[in-house]
C-alpha cells in the first residue's frame, strides 16, 4: 500500500468550525490522496461558508456525513488538528480499534490528541504548507488550476496573517512562491481575506478598542479586549488582527460573547507569550502565535478571568505553593467531634480545615463548615469528624506551581488544598487565598504607560440629572473618603438608572476599607445617626435634610459573598471593588461610580454592564449565579420586564438549567415571598407573571400557581384597577401583593391555597387573614351581583345603602378585587362609586344627638345612627336637620331596615 493511497476508501477531514487553513489543507490533501473523499465539518466563518457553497465540490469529491459508508473507510486523514475533541464528527472511526490514521498538523501536542499511525507535525505558519511541500516532493507533482492554487493560498495567507505573524517560517514563503507559479491570484486572496468593513464590524471594533486592558507579562504588552454581540460573527478573527495592528501590542486576546458561546481569538508576536497554551486551557487550540477557542459553559467574565489567570501563571511561573500557603496549617484530628471542629473553625474564622490522622500531621481528609452546620442541625454534633469528612482529597507539594493550585481549587472544586511534604501537612492554600492572589495581580500586571480600561466620565450626566442636594451628598461622601484614605463608590441600581435616565435617589455606597467606620464618620458629619450590621459589614446612615425630611444612604464594605451551598445566604469576606461588583446578580447592576476628588464621576465597568444596557440584555456574571442564588431567576424576570430587556442567550440557558435542578425548592418561603412582593410592586406585574409562567418558574414556586386564560384576564383587570386607584391619590394605598395573590389563587381549593401560602412563608396570622378575606369575597360577590340585577329594575337612588351594607368592612384590596372580578361594567362602576363616594360617608349627627332625643346610651344609639347614615346615602336625609327628623321618627316608630325599607318610610 502506497504512503498516500489512491483510493475512495480514504476519508480526509479537518477540525470542526474550520478556518481557511483547514479548508485549504483539505484541498491540498485531495491531490496528495487521489480519489479520497473529503468531509467538511462546517464553519462559522461567513466568508468560508460562501466560498464552500460556491466551489466545485464534485471536483474535490466532498461528501456529506450521512452519505458516507463508514464501514468501507480504511484510512482516516486528519488535517490541521490532532485533537479528538475537534474531530467528533468522525468519532465512529476514532473508536474503531487499530484504525489507520494520518495526521498533518502544525499545532503543538495536547493531552487529548489522537495517536496516528503516520504523522507530519511541524511548527509551520500554516498547515497547508506541510501538504504543499509534500505535493512538491512528489515525483510528478499534480497540475493545479488557478482556483486550486488560490484556494490553498487563502489558507496560507490567513494563518500567517499575510506573512506578518511571528509563526511564519521560510517554508511558508517557499509554499507561496510555488503556488504563485501555479497561478495563485493574490488580488483575489486580498479581496476574500480582508472583507469590507460593515457598520457592525466598525461597532464591534470600537467596542474592542474601548474595552482594552493592557498588561505587562514578562516585560511584554498584552491586551485583553472584550465585546458582546447578539449573533455569531464569523470573521471576528479579522477584527482581532486589526486591533493588534492598530495597538502594536505584543499579544492580544479578543473575547466575544456571541449568542450561546464565548469566542476567543488570540495572537502573539513573541514566543514568550504562548497564546496556544492558554486557548488549549479553554478547550480550544492553536500554536504559540495564533490560537482560538469557543467556550459554551462559561460567561464572558469567567473566560476573561481564566485568561487573566493564565497570564498571571506565565508572568510568575517561579512562584510556588510554599510562597502562597498559610503555615502552620490549623487542623483537627479525625477523632475529634463535629462540634469541636465547628468551634475551631468558628474561632479562627475558617470555612474548612485539614483533618489529621490521630497523633500525626498526616492528611486524612478535609472537613468544612457547611458539613459541620448540617451535621449539627441533624443532632450529630457528637459524632467523630472521620464519619463526615471528605476523604478523597487532592494535595500538592511545596514546589507546586500557581497553575497546580488553581487546577485543584477551581478545576477540582476543592475549597482547600493541603500542602504536603514528607507525608506531613506543612500548610494550606484556600480559595480565599487564590482570590486574593488574583485580586492583587492587576496592580502587578497593569501597564502604566498604556491606556488601562477606559473609564467613561458621567460627571456631566450627574450634574444634569441629579438634584443639587443629592450631588452635594455625593461630593461630601467623596471628600470624606479622601480624608479617611478610603476610596468610595456609588454602585448598583442607582448607577444603572442614572445611565438609563430613570429617576432613582436610593444611594448605595461601597467603601474600600472599613464601611462601618466610614458610616460613623459620615453620620457625624451629617448630624445623623447610624444603624450597624456587623455580620454583613454594612450600615445605614440616616439624617434629616434642610426641609426636615429623613434621608438615608446604605454603606457597605467592599466584599465578596460565598454561597456555601445552592440557595444559601451569603458569607461575607473583605475584598476590592472589583470582587465586590463580581458578587452581584447581573452585569447591569455591577456598575460603580468613583466619588473621590479628582476621579469624581468616573464610571467603573469591569463586566460589560454598559454594553448590556445598550443591547438591552440581562446577563449574569458567572455560570453558577443562579445555582448560588435562585432568587436571581425572579429578579432576572423583574428587570427584564421593567426595562423591556431580554435574557441573553447564555443567561437563559443557565436560567433553565437552574430550574431543571429544582433549586427553587431549596429557597426559604421568606426569600421567595420577598421577590414576589417586589414583582407585585412593579409597574407591570402581569408581564412578569406571564414571563415567569412562560419560563416555568411560576410552577417551580408552587405547582398550584399556573396561568390559564381566565386567570390572565383577571390579573390584567387587577392591574388596570390598581392603576385606576393610584390615579385617585387617596392616602390609603392597597397592598399590591395581597391584590395579585388573590388573583393568582383564584379557583384554588382551601388546601391548595393554604399550600401556596405556606410555600411563600406567610405567618399563620397572615395566612388566616388572607383565607378569611378570600372566603368573605366568595360570599359577597353573588350578593353584589344580585343587588346589581335589582337596581337595574328599580330606583337606583334608593338602593345605594344596600350596596354600602354589603361592602362595608371589606378592605380596599378586597374591593379592588371585586371590581376586577366582575364582568358587569355597571356593577364595576357602582363599586367604584362606593370606593370614591360612599365608603367614607358619615352622618351629620352623632350619639349625643340621639341621646338628646331621649334614647338611653347603648346599642340602640348605634343602630339609629346606622339607619340615619343609610338614609343619607340614599339621598333621603341629606342635611343635618333632615337627619335629626329621620332619627326622631326612628325613635318614635322603632328602627326600620335600610334600602327598600327607607323608601317605604319616605
Amino acid at each position: 500500500m502506497s504512503l498516500y493511497p489512491n483510493s475512495s476508501r480514504v476519508l480526509v477531514t479537518c477540525h470542526a468550525n474550520a478556518d481557511f487553513d483547514a479548508f485549504a489543507s483539505l484541498i491540498a490533501a485531495s491531490f496528495l490522496y487521489p480519489k479520497s473523499l473529503l468531509l467538511f465539518p462546517g464553519t462559522q466563518e461567513k466568508n468560508l461558508q460562501k466560498y464552500y457553497a460556491a466551489c466545485n465540490r464534485a471536483r474535490y469529491r466532498f461528501v456529506e456525513r450521512d452519505d458516507i459508508d463508514w464501514d468501507s473507510i480504511e484510512l482516516l486523514v486528519s488535517v490541521d488538528t490532532r485533537q479528538a475533541s475537534r474531530l467528533q464528527h468522525v468519532q465512529a472511526l476514532l473508536n474503531r480499534p487499530a484504525m489507520p490514521i494520518h495526521a498533518w498538523d502544525h499545532h503543538p501536542a495536547t493531552a487529548g490528541d489522537v495517536q496516528p499511525s503516520y504523522a507530519v507535525v511541524e511548527p509551520m505558519g500554516a498547515c497547508v504548507t506541510l501538504l504543499v511541500r509534500a505535493l512538491r516532493a512528489m515525483p510528478a507533482p499534480p497540475a493545479l488550476s488557478h482556483d486550486d492554487a488560490t484556494l490553498m493560498g487563502l489558507g496560507l495567507y490567513g494563518d500567517t496573517g499575510s506573512f506578518t505573524f511571528s509563526s511564519t517560517c521560510p517554508e511558508d514563503f517557499e509554499c507561496a512562491a510555488w503556488l504563485l507559479l501555479q497561478g495563485m491570484d493574490v488580488n483575489a486572496i486580498a479581496e476574500i481575506a480582508l472583507p469590507e468593513m460593515t457598520s457592525l464590524h466598525v461597532q464591534t471594533l470600537n467596542s474592542l478598542l474601548e474595552s482594552m486592558q493592557h498588561y505587562t507579562v514578562k516585560g511584554l504588552d498584552v491586551i485583553v479586549a472584550t465585546v458582546v454581540l447578539d449573533d455569531y460573527m464569523g470573521d471576528f478573527a479579522q477584527l482581532a488582527h486589526r486591533v493588534l495592528e492598530m495597538e502594536k501590542a505584543d499579544a492580544l486576546f479578543a473575547v466575544g460573547q456571541m449568542a450561546d458561546r464565548v469566542q476567543v481569538v488570540a495572537r502573539s508576536r513573541k514566543e514568550d507569550i504562548n497564546v496556544g497554551a492558554i486557548c488549549t486551557k479553554l478547550g480550544g487550540g492553536g500554536h504559540a502565535y495564533a490560537a482560538s477557542a469557543s467556550v459554551r459553559d462559561l460567561t464572558l467574565n469567567e473566560v476573561s478571568a481564566l485568561i487573566f489567570q493564565e497570564l498571571c501563571a506565565q508572568e510568575n511561573p517561579q512562584k510556588l505553593a510554599s510562597d502562597y500557603m498559610s503555615s502552620p496549617a490549623i487542623g483537627i484530628e479525625s477523632t475529634a467531634t463535629v462540634h469541636e471542629a465547628d468551634e475551631l473553625m468558628l474561632h479562627f474564622g475558617l470555612k474548612a480545615v485539614p483533618v489529621f490522622s490521630p497523633g500525626t500531621r498526616h492528611c486524612a481528609g478535609i472537613f468544612d463548615a457547611q458539613t459541620a452546620a448540617r451535621a449539627t442541625g441533624h443532632g450529630l454534633g457528637n459524632e467523630p469528624v472521620s464519619v463526615y469528612m471528605q476523604r478523597n482529597v487532592l494535595t500538592i507539594s511545596p514546589e507546586a506551581s500557581l497553575q497546580s493550585i488553581t487546577d485543584t481549587i477551581i478545576g477540582a472544586r476543592q475549597r482547600l488544598v493541603p500542602v504536603v511534604e514528607q507525608d506531613e501537612v506543612k500548610g494550606v492554600v484556600t480559595r480565599t487565598d487564590l482570590i486574593n492572589i488574583f485580586a492583587d495581580e492587576p496592580s502587578q500586571l497593569a501597564k502604566p504607560d498604556k491606556n488601562p480600561r477606559k473609564e467613561r466620565s458621567v460627571a456631566k450626566i450627574m450634574q444634569e440629572k441629579l438634584p443639587r442636594a443629592l450631588r452635594d451628598i455625593l461630593h461630601t461622601v467623596g471628600a470624606l473618603g479622601d480624608a479617611l484614605n478610603m476610596p468610595v463608590y456609588t454602585v448598583g441600581g442607582f448607577v444603572r438608572d442614572l445611565l438609563m435616565e430613570v429617576p432613582n435617589q436610593d444611594i448605595d455606597l461601597v467603601v474600600e476599607g472599613d464601611g462601618i467606620t466610614f458610616a460613623r464618620a459620615l453620620a457625624k458629619q451629617l448630624n445623623g445617626r447610624v444603624r450597624e450590621h456587623h455580620k454583613f459589614l454594612t450600615a445605614v446612615v440616616l439624617w434629616r435634610d434642610e426641609e426636615g425630611q429623613e434621608q438615608h444612604v446604605d454603606v457597605a464594605t467592599a466584599r465578596l459573598e460565598y454561597y456555601q451551598y445552592p440557595a444559601a445566604l451569603p458569607t461575607v469576606e473583605l475584598s476590592s471593588i472589583k470582587m465586590d461588583l463580581f458578587r452581584r446578580d447581573f452585569t447591569i447592576n455591577a456598575l460603580a461610580i468613583r466619588l473621590s476628588h479628582g476621579q469624581f464621576g468616573r464610571l467603573v465597568d469591569f463586566f460589560g454592564g454598559q454594553s448590556d444596557l445598550r443591547r438591552k440584555a440581562i446577563t449574569v456574571l458567572h455560570t453558577l449565579s443562579f445555582v448560588e442564588d435562585p432568587t436571581r431567576c425572579l429578579r432576572a424576570v423583574r428587570f427584564e420586564q421593567r426595562y423591556h430587556f431580554a435574557l441573553s442567550g447564555g443567561t437563559e440557558r443557565l436560567f433553565k438549567n437552574a430550574l431543571s435542578l429544582n433549586l427553587m425548592e431549596r429557597l426559604s418561603g421568606a426569600r421567595l415571598f420577598h421577590e414576589i412582593q417586589r414583582i407585585c410592586d412593579e409597574e407591570n406585574p402581569l408581564a412578569c407573571f406571564l414571563r415567569l409562567h412562560e419560563l416555568g418558574l411560576l410552577k417551580a414556586v408552587s405547582p398550584h400557581l399556573d396561568l390559564p386564560p381566565h386567570k390572565i384576564s383577571l390579573l390584567n383587570n387587577l392591574q388596570e384597577i390598581m392603576d385606576w386607584y393610584h390615579l385617585l391619590y387617596f392616602d390609603e394605598q392597597p397592598v399590591p401583593w395581597l391584590v395579585y395573590l388573590l388573583g393568582l389563587c383564584r379557583l384554588l381549593s382551601y388546601p391548595e391555597a393554604m399550600t401556596v401560602l405556606e410555600r411563600l412563608g406567610l405567618p399563620l396570622s397572615q395566612r388566616q387573614d388572607f383565607l378569611q378575606l378570600r372566603e368573605q369575597l366568595r360570599r359577597v360577590l353573588p350578593k353584589v351581583e344580585q343587588w346589581q340585577r335589582t337596581v337595574e329594575k328599580e330606583d337606583f337612588a334608593r338602593q345605594k345603602s344596600a350596596l354600602y351594607a354589603l361592602l362595608h368592612g371589606l378592605p380596599i384590596e378586597g374591593l379592588l378585587y371585586l371590581m376586577a372580578k366582575s364582568g358587569n361594567e355597571a356593577m364595576r362602576r357602582n363599586v367604584s362609586r362606593y370606593i370614591t363616594q360612599w365608603r367614607t360617608a358619615k352622618s351629620d349627627i352623632n350619639g349625643a344627638d340621639i341621646i338628646a332625643l331621649g334614647v338611653r346610651s347603648g346599642p340602640r344609639v348605634g343602630e339609629i345612627l346606622q339607619q340615619v347614615l343609610a338614609a343619607k346615602i340614599d339621598d333621603l336625609a341629606p342635611t343635618r336637620e333632615s337627619q335629626l327628623q329621620w332619627a326622631l321618627r326612628l325613635v318614635a316608630e322603632g328602627s326600620a331596615p335600610s334600602g327598600q325599607g327607607q323608601q317605604n318610610k319616605a
